[in-house]
Parts: structure tokens; C-alpha cells; sequence
């Protein structure tokens, strides 16, 4: 048992890194990171937002979202339609550069998808993922139980 649970945590975290090493090469031309991507995603695929909306379609935390909107606006990749009202709660858009960007981020995401499928069934995808969800959803529950006790007995 105790094995199983060392390869499953490596493999997710095998997974994760992976993700992230391919986010970062794939987009090494605009200098972003892994929130910033997220965000440019969303935006990209949604045709705006405002923050919160961000918040939940990346699901990252309100911090790691401001952090990424100051630097994608710092840079010329989105824009307020209200520069007036709080980022928070104002309609945030794309610029050119940031439709560019969001186009290659998508364009990257196909191409994963695609390769990371090779030789597996639709059905074995679909597996796939309903497992994964399952094991998430199993480990969302155990971390709100434990916040409710002290230890494990």
C-alpha cells in the first residue's frame, strides 16, 4: 500500500513538473509563467473577464491572479475598459499582443493534448480522466476533513 501511495504521489508530481517545463518552453518568447498562461487562457478563451472570473476559471487564489494581472498589464498583454474602477472588479481584455499570446497558448494545449494521447483509446482517455477526477475529488475531501481534525489515528 505504502508503495503505491510513494509512486502516485511521484507520478503526479512528475506530472505537474512536466506541465509546467512545457508551459515555460513553449512560451518562452513572452517571459511567462504558469499563473500568467492560466490567466491569458481564460481571457483568451472567454473573450475577457473580470478577476474573479479569473479566480475561479484558473482556480488560483486572488493573490497569485492580482500578481499575474500586474505583470500582463505591466506588459502590454491585457487591458482595463475602465481604468477608473478596482482591477478586481473591472472587465479585463486583450490586447494584440495578448490575443497573440493567447492564440499560441491554445495552439500549445492542442498539441499537448494530441501528443500526450498518442496510443490511447478514446475510451481509455475518458477512463483517464474520470479516474483522475475521482482521485481529486477523493483528495479535496480528505483535506477538508483533516482542516477539521487534529491528527490521524
Amino acid at each position: 500500500m505504502q508503495e503505491e501511495f510513494e509512486k502516485l504521489t511521484v507520478l503526479i508530481n512528475r506530472l505537474n513538473r512536466n506541465m509546467k517545463k512545457i508551459k515555460k518552453q513553449s512560451m518562452a518568447e513572452y517571459d511567462l509563467r504558469s499563473a500568467h498562461i492560466s490567466c491569458l487562457y481564460y481571457l483568451y478563451e472567454h473573450d475577457g473577464a473580470i478577476a474573479s472570473n479569473l479566480c475561479d476559471g484558473c482556480e488560483e487564489d486572488k493573490a497569485t491572479v492580482s500578481r499575474a494581472l500586474n505583470y500582463l498589464e505591466a506588459n502590454g498583454f491585457i487591458i482595463r475598459r475602465d481604468e477608473s474602477a478596482k482591477r478586481y472588479k473591472c472587465s479585463l481584455h486583450l490586447t494584440t499582443k495578448g490575443r497573440e499570446a493567447g492564440k499560441k497558448i491554445n495552439e500549445m494545449n492542442r498539441y499537448v493534448l494530441n501528443a500526450i494521447s498518442d496510443g490511447l483509446t478514446a475510451k481509455e482517455k475518458s477512463e483517464i480522466i474520470c479516474s483522475l477526477s475521482l482521485i481529486n475529488n477523493n483528495l479535496e475531501m480528505i483535506s477538508k476533513n483533516d482542516e477539521k481534525q487534529e491528527g490521524f489515528e
